[in-house]
This record gives structure tokens, sequence and C-alpha cells, in this order.
């Protein structure tokens, strides 16, 4: 009896280690593999989200943050209040035609004479320097330049000058060789200089100036330029010498050369 028993106990230990084995086949490792890739897709996917949306998100945030300096009947030009913007009382709004230079005051121009031809200012970013005449006019009509030293920006520095024009009406942006400072935004009688791209100023100056009726001088003109008029891919190229004796006066105030376009 007793060696039928110790058959039995081995018996029964071989089914149960059967049994064990069976059930570690059965585990489901496909299953939580493709689980497990899933997960690290998803936290993949939602790093580069993360990274790839972050400039928009502080661009964002420095929008709201700037938007207390819209303008308001009580407060008419917030700029004021920005610190390091230079202001200038500029009347002279005189047409010249394209192959006559204005002899300005400051670089780059806030205002005064200029092209009689505006550059397309309908949150376009220029790669090349364009002629400082012709932007000049965008200011006239609300909008405000960022103009920059490509020498003295990086590439991520120029990204964050993007954010702040590509899609916006009234804003446009174009490398300014020479300048003194890294950065330097116009609009009509308004100037500030800056030395980072960071600075939460280059936001106030826009909500504060971009179409204010209170400083524009010709509010509700076009910043889009009628057909054939002026080449965005091919502007008139930027020309840094000095005008000579045969510059016109920034304080011009008439017409001179065709193509006068007066009122726009």
């Amino acid at each position: 009896m007793a060696s039928g028993s110790k058959k039995k106990d081995k018996s029964s230990v071989s089914s149960a280690r059967a049994a064990n084995a069976v059930n570690r086949r059965q585990v489901p490792w496909g299953t939580i593999a493709a689980i497990v890739a899933i997960v690290a897709l998803a936290g993949v996917v939602f790093g580069y989200y993360l990274v790839e949306s972050a400039p928009q998100r502080e661009q964002d945030a420095r929008e709201e943050a700037a938007s207390e300096f819209q303008p308001t009947q009580s407060n008419p030009d917030p700029s004021k209040q920005i610190r390091g913007v230079v202001t200038e009382n500029i009347d002279a709004r005189g047409h010249i035609s394209g192959s006559q230079r204005v002899d300005y005051t400051t670089e780059p121009p806030m205002g005064g004479a200029h092209d009689s031809i505006w550059a397309d200012c309908n949150g376009t970013v220029y790669s090349e320097p364009v002629r400082t005449e012709n932007m000049v006019h965008t200011l006239e009509h609300g909008a405000v330049w960022i103009a920059y030293n490509p020498a003295k920006l990086d590439s991520h520095a120029i990204d964050l000058l993007k954010a702040r024009v590509e899609g916006k009406p009234y804003t446009v942006m174009s490398p300014y060789p020479g300048l003194d400072k890294p950065i330097s935004l116009q609009s009509w009688g308004h100037q500030l200089k800056l030395t980072s791209a960071d600075d939460q100023r280059i936001d106030d100056f826009i909500a504060a100036l971009r179409t204010n009726p209170n400083t524009t001088p010709e509010v509700g003109a076009s910043c889009s330029v009628p057909p054939g008029m002026f080449d965005v891919d091919n502007p008139p190229p930027f020309v840094p010498s000095e005008p000579g004796k045969n510059g016109v006066p920034m304080d011009f105030n008439g017409q001179s050369g065709a193509g006068g376009m007066a009122g726009n």
C-alpha cells in the first residue's frame, strides 16, 4: 500500500508541474509587449508635441501678458509706459520714386518721406534686407516693422522674432545689416531697440502700436500691395550707403517722381 501511495503522490506532483508549465505558456507576452510599445510610442509622441509646441505656447503667453498695452480712450498711446521707447513727432509723409533715396535721421527710420509703393506687411517675413523707403511706407499704414542685425542674432532668436510676425497682419520683419543693436522695432514716430528676442517689450510694443488709430497716419490703409507693384519674393534691395547730396530730405512733404499714389 505504501508503494502505491508513493506512485500516486509522484503522479500528482507531475500533474501539478505540467499544469504550471501550461499556465506559464499561456501568459500573453505578445499582448504585454504590444501594450508596452503603445505606451512608449505615446510617450514619444507626447514628448515631441511638448517640444515642438513650446515656442507657440511661449508666444501665446507673451501676447497674453501684452494685452494690457492695448490702446484705449483713456490711454491712447500705451507705448509711453514701455521702458526704452523713443518717440518723435513726424508730420512729413512725402512720396518719392523708386530711383530716389531719403536722407533719414535715424537708423532704422521710424517715419518721414518714403517710396510711393509700400512693402507688403501682412505678417511678412523677408529673408533678405529690403529697401528702407518701401519699409517706411508700411509704418504709415499702421504696421510694426521688426528690423534685426543678422550678424548679432542666432537662428533661435530669429525664430522667436518670426513667431511675432508670421500670420499677423500689419506686422513685417526684415534683416537690417549694420544695425547698432541686435533688434529694432519701428512704428510711425516710435522706436525701441533691444538686445534679446526673449524681451517681453517686443510684444508690448506690438500690442500698443500696431494699427493704433491714435498714432497711425493712415488708419485703415492696406498692408497688401496691388498686383504687379511690389514683388514680395524679389523686393527692392536694401542700400547700406548714405544717400549723399542727392538724397531727399526726411521732412519732404510733397510728391517727387512718377507713381505718386498719394493718400496710400
